[in-house]
């Protein structure tokens, strides 16, 4: 029987974000403005134009605050200052001023579950010593054991390997990622008071939206007891108390018309709507459909379920195929197991990129055509590859925590391809790039791709025009329509129709149709080749 989804439109018509394109920069790898081989704000402000082109709503900056880049930037030493490598506070006031008179909004990262050990905090807490008010802002506790050698608990991490490490005093700290990310203690009304206000500070320099990293992992049990599962509340995995702090988050957040999406990974479909409430996120990640494979009766279900979780909250899904940290698209369709699981990453995948790329484009147009906003990662609009780092120059510490066997984030990060004929690509003239671009990646450069029609740039700034322009995009209802096995055919508003053939055989395209866009030719009878998607007005 075919499901059918209401409109869960806002009653406030200047609800961009519910609609909206977001595009995510990875400030490291976007654009190197000084040619030091680091991406940086002035690389970004001078691609701006680009981005207004490409037909984005808004930009998405993961961390670039002040950071010893232990994680990337996820590891912060302090929220009010810009590293150096990227630039600094007042070229980032620009940047923002910028993009908005280009009509982009900016959406700044904030990562409230740790600090970096560099953070004056966690350095005042080591100095200060057991018992300290200092340490009260963390997690320290003494070990187990006869002379408190082993860890506190037996929590595993988000990285690999335990989560607490010894300090010379004999005491342990607790880090569920690296031990140069410490977990705050968001029972404390310090740490409260000071993220409302870091809240403040962006959204007084014209931040219209936050993503919050890792946003189901804050609050912590108490007695910080051993994983006991299948009994009772996990004791840091999407706890009761975190609504409280959300629900707080959210009036700081009204008072200035800034929205939030949470990075939110939690299999029940109830849990996670729960963080969509009303008073609390606007929005959250659907990684769901992110890790689904490329197969359409899972995709109808990936698609079904998100909807509903939404509903019954009035939130609109967000729609997102590869961010910073997981296989690039055009790869991951391209191989045997065309989901994404972290645990399954192995160097030396093999990969048919031809495959890849054509299922790749069908599900831009796929996701574009969806319900609610869409996230768009940077290099997925030049259909750029997962790249396999030389093992000495991968910096990731996913790859170090894992003893070597998980080639890490790094392939994903790799410094864009601009110009064809420029010294690395274009991204940066002078020096090196801090990653290294893989041979023939000028390929992908955006200038080459800009003057083919056929390429996937082309293709996403079509999408994205008429997605921007034509009526029946963005949040509204959904109907799925009747389609043959391995085709999905839905309608959304103004006979707008979507198509997508995942099947062996050509599908049949309805009688009278108009094709707005497709993401391949069709055939010589009109019908829809196998991983090609069609936008179609009745």
């Amino acid at each position: 029987m075919a499901a059918s989804y209401p409109d869960a439109h806002s009653e406030h018509p200047d609800d961009w974000w519910r609609s909206a394109v977001i595009y995510q920069v990875y400030p490291r790898s976007f654009a190197d403005g000084d040619g030091d081989g680091t991406g940086d704000l002035a690389g970004v402000r001078a691609r701006l134009p680009y981005l207004a082109e490409l037909g984005v709503d808004a930009v998405w900056f993961t961390p670039w605050y002040l950071s010893p880049l232990a994680d990337g930037g996820y590891d912060v030493a302090d929220y009010r200052t810009i590293d150096p490598a990227f630039g600094t506070l007042a070229e980032a006031e620009k940047l923002i001023v910028e993009a908005r008179g280009l009509g982009i909004r900016t959406i700044v990262d904030i990562v409230p579950n740790h600090v970096s050990d560099q953070h004056a905090w966690f350095r005042a807490a080591l100095a200060a010593g057991p018992g300290s008010p200092e340490r009260e802002l963390f997690h320290f506790r003494p070990g187990r054991g006869e002379d408190g050698e082993l860890p506190p608990n037996d929590w595993l991490s988000q990285f690999a390997g335990r989560t607490w490490t010894r300090t010379p005093d004999g005491e342990w700290y607790l880090h569920l990622f690296a031990p140069e990310q410490p977990d705050l203690n968001w029972d404390h009304p310090t740490v409260r008071q000071e993220h409302e206000d870091v809240l403040r500070f962006w959204f007084e320099r014209g931040v219209a939206g936050v993503r919050i990293d890792s946003a189901a992992l804050l609050a912590k049990d108490p007695g910080l007891a051993d994983v006991t599962e299948g009994q009772g509340p996990h004791p840091y995995i999407d706890r009761d108390e975190l609504h409280d702090i959300y629900r707080s988050w959210r009036a700081v957040a009204d008072e200035y018309g800034a929205v939030f999406v949470g990075e939110v990974w939690l299999p029940d479909s109830e849990r996670f709507a729960r963080y969509l409430r009303p008073d609390e996120l606007h929005t959250a990640f659907n990684f769901n459909f992110l890790s689904c494979p490329w197969d359409a009766q899972r995709l109808r279900r990936t698609i079904d379920e998100t909807l509903a979780e939404h509903a019954p909250v009035g939130a609109p899904a967000t729609w997102v195929l590869c961010n910073h940290d997981v296989t690039r698209t055009v790869t991951r369709y391209g191989r045997e197991d065309t989901g994404f699981d972290f645990a399954a990453k192995s160097f030396g995948t093999p990969t048919d990129l031809v495959l890849g790329t054509r299922r790749a484009r069908a599900a831009a147009l796929l996701t574009l055509a969806l319900p609610g906003a869409v996230y768009l990662y940077q290099g997925e609009e030049l259909g750029l590859p997962e790249c396999e780092i030389p093992r000495d120059r991968i910096q990731d510490p996913m790859h170090f925590r894992s003893g070597g066997t998980d080639p890490g984030r790094d392939g994903c990060r790799v410094p864009l391809p601009w110009s064809r004929s420029a010294p690395y690509s274009g991204f940066g003239s002078v020096t090196e790039p801090w990653l290294p671009q893989p041979e023939g990646w000028s390929a992908y450069a955006a200038d080459r791709q800009a003057a083919d029609p056929e390429s996937m740039l082309s293709l996403y700034r079509e999408a994205l025009r008429l997605r921007r322009t034509a009526p029946g995009f963005g949040d509204g209802p959904l109907h799925w329509l009747p389609a043959g096995p391995g085709v999905l055919s839905f309608a959304r508003a103004d006979g707008l129709v979507c198509m997508v053939n995942l099947a062996d055989e050509p599908a049949g395209v309805p009688a009278g149709a108009g094709v707005l866009l497709t993401s391949g030719p069709l055939d010589d009878e009109g019908r829809l080749p196998r991983d090609t998607a069609v936008w179609l007005r009745m």
